[in-house]
């Protein structure tokens, strides 16, 4: 007699024989399974929102992210947020596929009228650009999209920290094509060398660009106050091995009495880093 034996009386006959602890296999399979079932897919994370361009009138769709429903894996110290399952860099840029004007979202809709005819000038009238169908953006197709914006900031005369800005965010979305090829079983190393190299270019122009901005334009500066704006530029320039900017960076918002604790902590272990940074490049 089961000790589950009776439960017939009772209408579950089908459950006398249950097992009451399952096997080992069966759980892990089962976790497996869920683990497969609970994985963040990219199409998932990214809505299509419709655009009227205000170069040339024409009405389209571009890619965003479901900024809500991403979740924030941390951040590298140049300010590069992770997301799980979801590169956010490449949803950043807005592209008319119709006249080729492109821009950070954040900018695509404050342009001039002078602006305008600019690109229709420089842009429009020779710029060829293939429909793209995918479900997501790929990282050839984000490129694209950065290379339109930042040659559009250039003939549209943009601010310094608008290209500066550009320039970093380009070089994060290098960055996270860089890590999604390594997760290949065969890296094309020699790409990941150019784009390494071609990252490490963007950032420098992007220590450049904000580092003129901060002299020259007023805060907020591409939505970032004073003391996010002098720690990433305390960050580029470690980065560089200008040691002494950065440290001198650091310090001010170590003291400052406007910046909240988390950043202050943020610049305490930025400082110990460049500190120990920089005795390696004196021995």
């Amino acid at each position: 007699m089961g000790i589950l034996s009776g439960l017939r009386s009772l209408g579950l006959g089908s459950l006398e024989n249950v097992s009451l602890f399952e096997e080992p296999k069966k759980k892990e399979a089962e976790k497996a399974e869920q683990a497969v079932a609970a994985k963040v897919e990219e199409k998932d994370l990214i809505y299509d929102r419709s655009f009227v361009c205000p170069v040339c009138d024409s009405s389209f769709t571009a890619k965003l992210m479901k900024s809500n429903k991403a979740k924030l894996l941390g951040t590298d110290p140049d300010l590069r947020a992770r997301y799980d399952g979801i590169d956010a860099a490449k949803y950043e840029v807005v592209m008319c596929p119709i006249c080729g004007y492109a821009a950070l979202m954040r900018y695509f809709t404050g342009i001039t009228s002078g602006q305008a005819k600019l690109i229709k000038e420089k842009i429009s009238q020779t710029v060829r650009i293939k429909p793209y169908e995918g479900e997501t953006y790929s990282y050839e197709e984000a490129q694209k999209r950065y290379k339109l914006a930042l040659v559009g900031a250039v003939v549209k005369h943009a601010k310094t920290s608008e290209r500066a800005y550009i320039c970093l965010k380009y070089a994060w979305l290098t960055r996270g094509y860089v890590e999604s090829l390594r997760e290949e079983e065969q890296p094309d190393e020699k790409l990941i060398a150019e784009l390494e190299s071609q990252e490490n270019e963007l950032l420098e122009n992007a220590y450049k660009g904000f580092t003129e901005a901060r002299q020259t334009e007023m805060f907020p500066m591409c939505g970032m106050n004073e003391v996010t704006v002098d720690y990433l530029l305390a960050v580029l320039a470690s980065r560089f091995t200008d040691f002494d900017v950065s440290l001198k960076l650091l310090g001010s918002i170590i003291t400052s009495r406007s910046a909240n604790p988390r950043i202050k902590d943020k610049a305490r272990d930025m400082k110990e880093h460049v500190t120990r940074e920089m005795k390696k490049h004196q021995e």
